[in-house]
């Protein structure tokens, strides 16, 4: 357990250094990286793919819903059910509040929206959650292995693949449910289009879950939001290939991709696990590159391949050229934080700074505990880690707070289940 917490802490000191670095140093990327020059303008998207992913931001935001406040059939929910017209609930699963589980929902959309079986993964609420869920391990990836049909077509093969142990572990304990419901589901509507969409994790957990139905043949349109990196470049390469997007990103339109990888400048988690860690990016990014709410379409651009440094890559360029080894290795060695954060680790703990210099509990969950003084002691063990933790080295003017909002918002505040939802950001 101190070896994981060792890990731990060095991944808080790259994000903490990540954090420090001032804005205009993002523009210091590598020239021409895979032959794009960071001066090559993007390609705007169009309004149809605009509103497109506008929409899917509500539909993803109304899986916070379930196991908090409800989503209740036919389409209800305090959220932007009221928003989503002709849906209809099918189901949702809940397996539970670990990594390894997973929550969401599945639902038709009919006419006069378009007819789609919609299947919505769910993120963590927590941010501190997220940190510890991407410091896992990654594990060796066989992909589902589609029914030889003798008709002379390869089977594919995902050769020295690996992918995010605890990603995978989720997707193995939702697939059963997911993949029995719509396999009924495509069965009793054969013309309705396959839609995944994920937040977050969940983001993670819906390109794992594409992967296999693309091998099954079914053909989904993926969309995530603020997906961390999923496996390896053997994965990576993989995963472009099935969905035909392996070759230069500009001899399909965008309407075409069947892979939309929706990143937002300043969000770090994109950027993670650490490539360092043997994780690459795949294809299909598509970038927000105003910080708040809600952007315009002039906003939103197609980014080529896989680590376009116009993108979200371009953060990631600037993040390694500003770390300091030493700053790095003396916060992963301060013994102190170390142990504070050792003796809280069960507990999911949220922060949102009310000023710049203080960091206030939002919501504290202890995991297989029971409410009271245990629950009590352990949220004030995390927020005092917390409290630990190297401020000084993120500027005033950006903290973890500005990290959690730029993973939330995607056209919309995501993991809100209030009415209405909160498009400006103000509410909070």
């Amino acid at each position: 357990m101190v070896f994981g917490h060792r890990i731990l802490f060095r991944f808080l000191a790259l994000l903490a250094l990540y954090t420090s670095v001032p804005a205009a140093s993002c523009a210091l990327v590598p020239l021409a990286a895979n032959g794009i020059s960071p001066s090559q303008a993007l390609r705007p998207v169009s309004q149809e793919l605009f509103r497109s992913l506008e929409e899917l931001a509500r539909v993803v935001d109304v899986s916070y819903c379930v196991g908090s406040t409800g989503l209740q059939k036919p389409f209800e929910c305090l959220s932007h059910c009221s928003d989503l017209g002709a849906f209809e609930l099918l189901t949702t699963w809940n397996t539970g509040p670990f990594l390894s589980d997973s929550c969401g929902y599945i639902a038709l959309s009919h006419s006069p929206s378009l007819d789609r079986i919609i299947v919505a993964f769910r993120g963590t609420y927590s941010i501190t959650n997220t940190i510890i869920d991407l410091s896992a391990y990654p594990q060796s990836y066989v992909p589902y292995q589609p029914r030889d049909e003798g008709n002379g077509d390869a089977i594919p093969q995902c050769l020295n693949c690996t992918v995010h142990a605890g990603f995978m572990a989720s997707w193995q304990n939702t697939r059963s449910i997911v993949l029995d419901q719509v396999s009924v589901a495509r069965e009793q509507h054969p013309n309705h289009k396959l839609v995944l969409v994920g937040h977050s994790l969940g983001g993670a957990v819906a390109a794992l879950a594409g992967v296999e139905m693309q091998l099954r043949g079914w053909e989904p349109t993926v969309t995530t939001f603020g997906q961390p990196k999923v496996g390896n470049r053997g994965f990576a390469d993989f995963l472009g290939k099935i969905f035909g997007m392996s070759g230069p990103a500009r001899s399909l339109s965008a309407e075409e991709w069947s892979f939309r990888r929706v990143t937002h400048i300043h969000d770090p988690v994109p950027l993670l696990p650490l490539e360092d860690w043997g994780y690459e990016m795949h294809v299909g990014e598509i970038f927000i590159s105003k910080e708040e709410l809600p952007p315009s379409i002039h906003e939103v651009h197609l980014c080529e391949g896989a680590t376009d440094p116009r993108c979200i890559s371009g953060l990631e360029g600037a993040e390694n050229l500003a770390l300091n080894p030493h700053e790095a290795a003396a916060l992963a060695t301060d013994s102190d934080a170390h142990a504070d954060w050792a003796r809280a680790h069960s507990t999911e703990l949220e922060v949102l700074s009310n000023d710049h210099g203080s960091q206030l509990p939002l919501v504290s969950q202890r995991a297989g505990a029971g409410a009271g003084a245990g629950a009590g002691a352990g949220a004030g063990a995390e927020s005092q880690a917390l409290r630990n933790l190297p401020w000084d080295l993120i500027s005033s003017g950006y903290r973890l707070w500005q990290l959690f909002f730029s993973h939330r918002d995607y056209f919309w505040r995501l993991g809100l289940c209030v009415p209405g939802g909160d498009p400006t950001g103000k509410g909070w």
